[in-house]
């Protein structure tokens, strides 16, 4: 064999691997991860939605607002699927508050927390997020992040992860008085932008009041198994007034509920059983399974 036909030879195995990496690479679905600063979600919804970023004014339903991040991100990334949902937070010690163990608890949701200080200020999140973020780019575990935040401290996170690869988008929350709420280098650095308004978050913050609620009328707290009926009950309802074929579209986003039928679910559900489910993540889940398990038995 002369030197040309051999060159030609390795040239011919070259392109065959090449093509056979190449398919692999398209056979790959594309990954995406949501990156949340609770420390920014409090402090803009709260101001956004009932005028104070004080979070022992109001709460806020992070349950709710993960699945709908998660809705979101379905929509936007259609061809790509969730790895998972990182919180970050700050905590005493960095010891879990109630609330902080059950978004613990969340299907597909990792806490991560940061230090408070004496000003109750937030310490280590945004190194986290960075740390985080790198290193899922650096892994091709991800190819697309939607980052919630506003610090100018997570330029470095979203340079990192784009050195490796990774597409940063960044979403927002409206500013209550106008202008921004998020600092313009991070605003530049990334390679899309989404403002998320009041009527988006309207659903998940709600002022806390002295008047009278289910659980002050002294209404028992209902059971997980009563809870789960109900959502069956409501999973009857709504096959039977949109029809199997809205069931086909649903059934694909599966354990996750589009906001919109969400809110539908949890408003119905306090109606039949006199009773708040807003911060109850065990009877929430309960109230989805319920639906989902009445829904899957009709497919």
């Amino acid at each position: 064999m002369d030197a040309e036909t051999e060159i030609r030879a390795q040239l011919e195995r070259a392109n065959s691997l090449l093509e056979r990496m190449l398919a692999e690479v398209a056979k790959t679905p594309s990954t995406h991860a949501i990156f949340v600063d609770a420390g920014y979600v409090y402090a803009a919804a709260g101001r956004l939605a009932v005028g104070t970023e004080d979070r022992r004014a109001f709460d806020l339903d992070a349950e709710g607002l993960i699945e709908a991040f998660i809705d979101k991100a379905r929509t936007i990334f259609a061809d790509s699927r969730l790895l998972r949902v990182y919180w970050y937070d700050g905590a005493r010690r960095r010891i879990h508050t109630m609330e902080q163990q059950s978004i613990a608890e969340l299907p597909d949701v990792k806490v991560r927390l940061g230090n408070l200080n004496a000003n109750n200020q937030q310490k280590g999140v945004d190194s986290l997020i960075r740390t985080d973020l790198e290193s899922l780019a650096r892994h091709r575990a991800i190819s697309d992040a939607a980052l919630i935040g506003g610090d100018e401290d997570l330029v470095s996170a979203v340079e990192a992860a784009q050195g490796y690869g990774a597409r940063v988008h960044l979403w927002g929350i409206e500013a209550a008085e106008g202008g921004r709420n998020q600092a313009e280098p991070l605003l530049w650095e990334v390679d899309s932008q989404r403002t998320f308004d009041l009527e988006f978050f309207k659903p998940y913050v709600s002022r806390r009041t002295v008047a009278a609620t289910y659980e002050t009328l002294g209404t028992p707290r209902p059971s997980r198994e009563d809870v789960r009926f109900v959502g069956a009950q409501i999973a009857a309802k709504w096959l039977a007034a949109r029809g199997r074929e809205a069931l086909v579209d649903l059934l694909p986003g599966h354990p996750y509920l589009p906001g919109s039928v969400d809110q539908e679910l949890l408003v119905e559900a306090e109606k039949l059983l006199a009773y708040s489910l807003r911060g109850q993540s065990d009877l929430r889940r309960a109230l989805r399974d319920g639906f989902w398990e009445h829904l899957q038995t009709q497919y």
